[in-house]
């Protein structure tokens, strides 16, 4: 396993541009992109046609596409990769969704999803999307903590970390975010 700071410094060496230390970093990340890949993934309906490899070739071409990336930590460029993934489930329920022609896939309450062992949970991913902006735009910081634990899967711990906040404040942020989305998600007909 490589170290944090290894990982730190060649995503501050790839900021900078240099093509050589993303070379040297593609190896050392694949793992763990596979690891947040495969609990995307985790949390879709069952059959899902787009496979964890394929979600991280998809989120890997949209990182290296970013300019002048400035990637403070690993947790950072996780935090950055799980949110692109996001994105790419999100576009594709999308797209998958207008080739069905309007037949929408059944939504289940937020509540109902999160109560599920992990190997079976699923949520209508473009219902949470939707209702995950709504909660941005209200509150942003709510928002982003609930993104981190559904998405990336992290901690409390590691998301205080990465937010630079307490984890009490962590506890509270992902309280008032569930039971807000459930609230919103529970209005959705089934």
């Amino acid at each position: 396993m490589v170290a944090d700071t290894q990982l730190t410094k060649l995503l501050h060496a790839w900021s900078q541009g240099s093509p050589d230390a993303l070379d040297q970093l593609t190896p050392l990340i694949y793992g763990e992109l596979r690891k947040l890949a495969r609990f995307h993934m985790s949390r879709e309906a069952p059959g899902h046609t787009l496979q964890a490899t394929a979600l991280i070739n998809e989120a890997f071409l949209k990182l290296i596409d970013i300019e002048q990336p400035d990637w403070e930590s690993r947790k950072h460029f996780y935090g950055a990769a799980s949110q692109i993934m996001r994105r790419v489930l999100v576009d594709y329920a999308r797209k998958k969704r207008s080739v069905k022609r309007g037949r929408e896939a059944k939504r289940v309450p937020f509540e109902q999803a999160i109560a599920r062992p992990a190997g079976m949970l699923s949520v209508d991913i473009l219902a949470f999307d939707e209702a995950l902006t709504r909660l941005a735009a209200i509150d942003s910081r709510k928002a982003r903590v609930l993104e981190f634990w559904f998405f990336a899967g992290m901690t409390v711990e590691e998301i205080a970390k990465t937010m630079d906040i307490g984890t009490s404040t962590v506890n509270r942020d992902l309280e008032f975010s569930k039971v807000w989305l459930a609230r919103e998600l529970g209005n959705i007909q089934t």
